[in-house]
């Protein structure tokens, strides 16, 4: 095995990215990084009839979404299928494999026999050793890998630690069906030892496909790569993740307003540990990624985490990247969202005025749009059932005085607003909060805003003072 690390990705394209796929993907991509290496990606179609090219650029969708960018272009597998059927004739004709002539029938009745004896439904090996010259004519056949049938085969695993397969366990699987096309676990092989595949991270759920695959390595004469099996993400209440935990794929959680640094940062955390670290920059990650920290229980995944971590990133970006953060996502938004038909850029620019209050109370960018709903509201704005309340008459009366005040002033800064209020607070014998509490409910149609006098200043002194005349002179 070269001294170069590479690593690979490769789903089967046969629907979204799954929140799993992605840390695999994100988990390979930080082994390769670490180590100076490659991450290669595979695209696992030769499942013809459910690989889609709709599912294949979610996939890439998702992947660049989440910033992994791999390494050359990706490898379609059914481009391939030629090369591997060429290794299974290689293994037939070494004797390393058979011709098998049993038919469906046969085969399930050798299932049915096994269960009732209350043994694994194994292939039997009737073909196995069996004259070439005993094989019926013009019937067509599948070629079976010849698996051993004593000892064990030794799966090293960097997660999970020496794995060890009982070879009696393992039979003989069809490496070429009958119609001449290679299955997984040979297209598998033949594609890692083609790209050079070094390490492989993957789901625990293929530690059994390892063990055959290893020995499809041996029978070849390759190198078997290293194996890392990391446990299945599950949901909250321990059992694997599903469709009833909630989002599943990645285009989902973009949908949703997540970061993909928040993303990546709690995807990582989903398996991996750096001490009692919760947030990890993407360099940090990079840094310490290794084997070692790797876990052998099933990570949980909590969606108050996932919120929680993404308002920090949400608080420690910029302005500016939370802009085109945002600028990117409106186009996978529902279009029943008031601002999914796309803002003017008069908007965008209230919105980057606003942003330094919106993104401290948005754990999400949904949130963070939701709150800066009022900023592209049209007059007269409609008020939420508890900001109507405020607006009894009194209030009402005051917020005409005030508007009278406001529309003196000579500079619309949030110092000279916040005089005036204050001032005309004290003018009319009132308490700050009950002269600010309608003046938001006015400007906003809501009770909880921004500092309201950043609201004034980003809504400009034109559609403030707007605003306040519209609940001023009703009632």
């Amino acid at each position: 095995m070269s001294g170069k690390v590479v690593t690979r990705f490769a789903p089967s394209p046969t629907g979204f990215l799954h929140i799993g796929g992605a840390r695999t993907a994100l988990f390979n991509w930080l082994y390769a990084k670490a180590n100076e290496g490659q991450f290669l990606l595979r695209i696992e179609d030769t499942d013809r009839a459910r690989s889609t090219e709709e599912a294949i650029h979610a996939v890439l969708d998702g992947l660049r979404w989440l910033e992994l960018e791999w390494d050359g272009e990706p490898v379609m597998q059914h481009a391939g299928a030629e090369r591997h059927a060429e290794v299974a004739k290689q293994l037939l004709a070494e004797g390393k494999a058979y011709r098998c002539y049993a038919t469906s029938e046969e085969l399930e009745a050798m299932r049915e026999k096994a269960r009732a004896e209350g043994r694994p439904p194994v292939y039997d090996g009737r073909w196995r050793d069996r004259d070439p010259s005993e094989a019926p004519e013009g019937v067509p056949y599948a070629v079976r890998f010849k698996s051993p049938i004593s000892g064990e085969t030794l799966v090293d695993d960097q997660v999970q630690g020496p794995v060890i397969f009982q070879n009696k366990d393992l039979d003989d699987l069809i490496i070429l069906r009958s119609d001449g096309s290679p299955t997984y676990n040979l297209s598998v092989v033949v594609d890692d030892h083609d790209m050079g595949i070094t390490h492989i991270i993957r789901g625990d759920d293929h530690l059994t496909n390892a063990a055959r695959q290893s020995q499809i390595y041996k029978a070849m004469g390759w190198d078997v790569p290293v194996f890392a099996h990391v446990p299945l993400i599950h949901g909250p209440d321990g059992a694997k993740m599903s469709k009833r935990h909630g989002a599943l794929g990645v285009d989902a959680y973009r949908a949703m307003g997540y970061l993909p640094a928040a993303m990546r940062n709690y995807l990582v955390r989903l398996g991996w540990s750096h001490g009692d670290d919760e947030i990890i920059s993407t360099e940090q990650m990079i840094f310490w990624f290794g084997f070692d920290a790797l876990g052998k229980s099933p990570a949980r995944f909590d969606f108050v985490k996932l919120e929680n971590l993404n308002g920090h990133y949400i608080r420690s970006a910029s302005d500016e990247e939370l802009i085109v953060a945002l600028r990117a996502l409106l186009p996978h938004l529902p279009r029943e969202k008031v601002y999914a038909a796309g803002l003017s850029e008069d908007d965008w620019r209230k919105l980057k005025l606003a942003m330094p209050g919106l993104k401290e109370r948005a754990k999400t960018l949904i949130e963070l749009l939701d709150n800066a709903a009022f900023l592209f509201a049209r007059r007269p704005l409609e008020l939420e059932e508890k900001a109507a309340k405020l607006l009894k008459p009194e209030a009402r009366e005051r917020l005409a005085s005030l508007h009278e005040r406001l529309a003196g002033l000579d500079e619309w800064t949030a110092e000279a607003i916040e005089a005036a209020v204050r001032a005309h607070a004290e003018h009319i014998n009132v308490k700050l909060g009950d002269l600010a509490q309608p003046l938001r409910a006015a400007l906003t149609g809501r009770t909880v805003s921004s500092g309201i006098f950043d609201v004034l200043v980003v809504l400009g002194r034109e559609e403030a003072l707007a605003r306040i005349k519209d609940q001023a002179l009703k009632g």
